[in-house]
This record gives C-alpha cells, structure tokens and sequence, in this order.
C-alpha cells in the first residue's frame, strides 16, 4: 500500500521527492490506512516532548519524571470519511502498553490513544490533561479529538470514577463513558479486575463500527486472547467529530508522582480489522525496582543445604519404613519352594495395599482379595490367614506347597504363599463368577438363575475334583469342607472346588492325625462328633449335601423352614418315601429340567448322606454314577427304605444334629466348629 510504502523510503530518496511531498502525502491518506509495528526500533513513528524510541523497540512516552508528557504519532494524516457521504469509516487498532511505577497502586497520570487534527499538542498541560487540552482548550468542540483513555489518577474536577478505569473522551478530558479496568472471562462468569500500574504488559483493542455508529474498547493481560466481551461500548456518530484527515497516536503525562509509559507494539487499519501483533516478537519491559543482587551465599546456601539434609533424612525414613512395610519372614528351609513363594510387594501392589475397594470376602480363616500382578498382569485372589504362634508353621507351609502341585480343571489352583509376620498369604486362581452359594440363594433376578444343565455341569465337576483328591493324585487329600460356598465359577461357569485352609494330607495306607472337629454344620458326618478323624468317607457324606442343596436351592439346615422339614436330607426322604421325590426340586428351575438326571442326583444324595460310612459309596463310584456309567444300586436303594432312612433315625441326621451342637458347646475347649460361609474369591462386595 502506498502508505506502507512512503514510510519505508530512505531519507535522500525524500529529500529528492520534496517537490512532490503534498501530493505523496494525498495518495497516502486516499489509501486504506494498514500499518504494524511489532516493537518501533528502525520505525518512522513521530515523537515530541520527552518521548522517545529506546534502543529495545520501546516506544516510551514519559520518563520517570513528575510533570511532564510526550506524545507520538504514525507521520501520516489518514482518510477517516467517506468521500460520497461523509460519515465515517470502520476503522480498528490493538496495541500493548505498560505502566511503571515507583509505588505500588500509585502513578501519575496515564495513557491515552488519540485520533487529532493536529499533531501539534504544544499548548497541552501534563497532569490530568494527559498531554491533550489545558485549561481554555478542554471540552472545546473545534478540537476534533476523540480519545481513549487509561487514567491512573482520580481527578474529582473531571468526575473520574476511581484511579484506575477505561474511558472514552470526546474533545474533552471528561469522559463520555467510563469503567473500571477489568476484562470478561467466561470462567468467572463476569469481569476480572486489572491494575493499570502493575508494571506488567496488557493489550487494548478498540473498534468502531462505521455503519452502526459504535466503539467497542477491550482490554486484557497481554497472555490472555481478546474476550468476548467489550469493557466499553458507546453508540456515537463520530462525523461531527472527526474530520477528513485525522492523525493516530499517543499520549502521555506525569504529574505528582513520577512514572514510566510504555508502548511495546501497535497495528492499525481503516476498513478492517487491524493484524493480530505477534507477542513473542515485541520488546520486553524493563525491570520493576532495582536489579536483585545474587543471595546464592546469604540465604539460598542455607536453604539448600536444610533442603538436601531433609531429602536424605527422608529417603532413609522411606527406605526403612519400606523394608518395613514388605518384611517377610523367610527361612532356610523355605528356599526350596523357590517360585511357589510370592514377595510380600508383589500381591501388596496387586491388591492396591489390600484396599477395601478390591475385598471379595471375608471367611473364618481371613479376608480374601483381588488382585492383579504387577509383572504378569495375571488376574489373582489372595487369602490372609493370620496365625499367631510358629507352631506348626513349617508343616502347613509344606502342606500349601504341596497342595500348589495340584492340577485338576475343576480345582481352584493354589499358586503359591507368602509369609509375613503374624499371617500367611494363600494366592489362588481368581474365579469372575464368585462362589457358587451366591448364585443359589441371593439371586438379585432371574437372569442369573443357574439352569439345570450348569448345576448339573457343577455337581458332575465337583465329583471329579473330589475323586482326584481322594484317588487320582500321589496323596490322599482330605478336603474337610465340602459346600457351595467353597465351589467358584470360572468365566464360563464351570464349577472348580477351593477353599483348602481346612485340608490335611496324609500318606495311603495310614490314618489322618488330625484331632480338631473342624467344618461346618450340616455337611459334617456323624461319625465326626465321636472319632473327630476325617477321611475320605467324610467328604462324601458333605458331598453328598451339597449335591442336595443344588438341586433343591436349600441349605441343609434351613431354620426358616417348617420344624419337620428344617433338615434338608430328611425332607428329601421324606418325599421319596411318598413317592414324589421331585417335589424338592428348586422353584427356581420350574420344569426346565431332566427328570432322570434330578432323580438321579437326589437318590445319589441321599445315598451319599447314610450315617454308616461304610455304606456310602466312594467319589469313583459317584462319579461314574453322575456319567451314566454305572447304575444306582437297588440293594442299597432298598436298604435306605427297609432300615426306614438310618440317616434320620437313631444314629440318624436328627439326632446328630441336636448332639452335635450339644457336644460343640461342651467341647469348646477342646474342639473347633468353624460355621464359616467364606466367600473366597468371590465377586460380590
């Protein structure tokens, strides 16, 4: 454009076009005005009174000095009119300024932006004059000026509202409209003080309207981008104001108070909006106060030396207080274990420090927890069970790691243990679909009702595990507490037997040691409360149970049942004496079931549950009983209805459950009932 072009000429090339100077200066103002200074170093911006261009590209109005001014201008005059009809253009300009001052929330006087006539302010007063009118001239309608003003000094003689607000002025110093500086932000709901004299660097834009006649005046910290909405809007028909040709510039005065008034950048344009400044490119501003003198030997050696004292005094508490937190106990004989050993770390960080969020339940040997391996990403469950003495410690532990070697798909895998302190920590296989109880008895609807194929799946699962324990592996494993609670679901809902706190090994041949009457009330033999030996006989009786319980959707003992039906087994016989042995079968399952597979289960149930030990068959023979391999034998169908159900009468269920809790209470010195409902690995919360 033709102005851009004449400010960059060199001064011979000027000196030799004088002769055609006026007529330069017309195309110049003809044209739409565009110009950008990102910082005025090597610029042509015109200067009077004390202003001036420092070396960085500042452009300062006024020095630090009382009762001064200074003023600067683009050199050109520019077109504001529209040359058909007089009224004015649309014209905008942005520009970033800074105000220093000596005192905090004290300076004198301000800055103001101007669109003159004249660049000839030489009759101007500092003061609250701004460099601008004096006394005769202020609020006279042949000055043709229109200003907007950043007025850091409340003057009452000219109504300012406060020593730190925005106005626009017309040819007067007394402004038209006026604020308190402060920028709208969506975050607050509303406007954000500023302070004018905080020394740090802010940006003012001003646009006119030409067609609906109104100024708009924003303003906001230099990192902030343009708010949506304007701090000043004024509706005002500049034609009576503004002439043809207008200058657009700066201005600037001291009074009381000494002060510093800076521009760092400033765009311009008729017909448009004004360019964006590009703010890394504009010059920084100078130091607030005096240049702070190193204190690396005064104050900041110190600090550092406390601050390095204090890191190593922690690292040393936090590596004690780690050892600490993850001690184990690990003694020569358990380094043969070798990978079946977990670190106590390890299923800490896999259950987020044993955190309640990640619970699965709680038993009568411990609580049970998910977790996560940190390494293999594998999904676990981990048993605390606390043990308060030493005694007897190494031969469990050799009993878990034995029972870790156990590998059967309708076992829960025992992975390994840690030891810690006053408790053992159990990893086990993590089951998604919890233990099998939760679903028999606390089914929140009837989508997570189990079929009569997945029980059926279940039970027939459960067998196999039992028959591997008791036949199938190099020892006899007893479990001692066979019951839905200690059957989990894997994804697929395959039933996998767990829970072997309880389990005891010992050679074939030989006879269990174990003393203890330990399990839960209603799976226990009655042979149990005399001999307390368990054997494999045991868990076929508790086997025989739980099969019961699935297919009937009872507990053994049921108190909420009528008292002549409280046991489950003698109610099932009961039925089946009557001929209608389906009557028990689980409302649940209506009629979608097998009727000779429910038979089936029920009599093997009953069969299962005889009060000699002798005569209940083994986990091979119920196994193949449950694949149709094998038939139930009548002989001992018919003995259960010839000797009127052995299981209830005289040595029978009934009577051994009144004993039982009789001989439990006296024997609690020396015996153990642990009525447990462990939810290992279970789901629920």
């Amino acid at each position: 454009m033709m102005s851009i072009l004449f400010v960059k000429l060199e001064l011979p090339l000027l000196l030799l076009l004088c002769p055609f100077l006026p007529l330069l200066v017309t195309l110049a103002a003809s044209e739409d005005a565009d110009f950008t200074f990102n910082g005025f170093q090597g610029s042509n911006i015109s200067v009077d009174g004390l202003a001036e261009i420092t070396p960085d590209g500042l452009l300062k109005l006024t020095p630090q000095s009382r009762q001064v001014m200074g003023h600067a201008f683009y050199p050109f005059p520019l077109r504001f009119k529209n040359t058909s009809d007089g009224t004015i253009l649309t014209f905008s300009t942005t520009f970033v300024f800074g105000i220093h001052s000596p005192f905090p929330n004290v300076s004198g006087n301000g800055i103001a932006f101007v669109i003159t006539p004249s660049r000839n302010l030489s009759g101007a007063l500092p003061n609250q004059y701004l460099g601008l009118f004096n006394e005769s001239t202020n609020g006279n309608p042949s000055n043709h000026i229109v200003v907007v003003e950043l007025d850091t000094v409340k003057n009452e003689a000219v109504s300012d509202i406060d020593n730190n607000h925005v106005g626009i002025d017309i040819n007067d110093i007394k402004s038209v409209v006026s604020l308190p500086a402060s920028y709208f932000t969506p975050q607050n709901g509303g406007y954000k003080n500023l302070s004018l004299v905080s020394g740090k660097a802010m940006q003012v834009w001003i646009e006119y309207n030409g067609l609906q006649r109104q100024m708009n005046v924003t303003i906001a910290p230099i990192d902030v981008p343009k708010p949506d909405k304007p701090l000043l809007s004024l509706s005002y028909n500049l034609s009576s104001v503004m002439e043809d040709l207008m200058y657009v510039g700066f201005s600037s005065s001291t009074g009381t108070f000494s002060t510093s008034h800076y521009v760092l950048g400033w765009s311009f344009k008729v017909n448009g909006p004004a360019k964006n400044l590009t703010i890394s490119q504009l010059p920084k501003l100078p130091r607030v106060g005096p240049k702070e003198h190193p204190k690396i030997l005064t104050v900041g050696l110190p600090i550092i030396t406390l601050v390095l004292a204090s890191t190593v005094v922690f690292i040393v508490f936090f590596i004690v207080r780690t050892k600490r937190k993850f001690a184990e106990l690990v003694e020569d004989w358990e380094l043969d274990y070798g990978p079946q050993r977990f670190k106590y770390k390890d299923l800490y960080i896999a259950t987020k420090g044993f955190r309640d969020r990640e619970l699965l339940g709680i038993g009568g040997f411990g609580r049970v927890y998910r977790g996560v391996l940190p390494t293999s990403k594998m999904e676990v469950a981990v048993k605390r069970v606390s043990h308060e003495s030493r005694q007897g410690v190494r031969e469990f532990v050799a009993e878990i790691v034995s029972m870790g070697r156990l590998r059967h798909r309708n076992l829960v895998q025992l992975l390994g243990y840690c030891r810690r302190k006053g408790e053992l920590l159990l990893v086990y296989d993590y089951m998604p679909n919890g233990s099998l109880d939760k679903l028999l008895f606390n089914q929140p609807g009837p989508e997570t009702t189990l079929n009569w194929g997945q029980r059926f799946r279940i039970i027939k699962g459960v067998a196999s595990a039992l028959f591997y324990l008791h036949q199938g592996w190099e020892q006899v494993v007893v479990h001692r507490d066979v019951k839905s609670s200690n059957v989990l679901l894997d994804n697929e809902f395959n039933g996998r037997l767990g829970d072997f706190g309880l389990a005891r090994l010992y050679d074939r041949g030989t006879d269990p040691k174990t003393t203890r009457v330990i399990g839960t009330l209603g799976y226990l033999a009655p042979e149990i409360t005399k001999t307390s030996k368990a054997s494999p006989s045991t868990d076929v009786f508790s086997f025989g149970a739980f099969m019961l319980e699935v297919a009937c959707g009872r507990r053994p003992i049921d108190p909420r049942a009528p008292e002549e039906d409280e046991i489950l087994v003698d109610w099932v016989f009961s039925c089946w004496s009557r001929g209608n042995i389906l009557e028990t079968v689980d409302p649940n399952l209506g009629s979608d079931f097998v009727g000779e597979e429910m038979e089936l289960v029920l009599k093997l149930g009953l069969l299962c549950s005889h009060s000699i030990p002798s005569d209940r068959p083994t986990m091979r023979h119920v196994v193949r009983y449950l694949a149709g391999d094998a038939l139930l034998p009548d002989s001992s169908l018919h003995e259960l209805t010839a000797s009127g159900l052995p299981f209830a009468h005289g040595e029978g269920f009934s009577n051994y459950a009144s004993s039982y809790l009789s001989y439990s209470l006296e024997k609690t010195s020396t015996t153990q009932v642990s009525l447990i409902e462990d939810c290992l690995l279970s789901t629920g919360r």
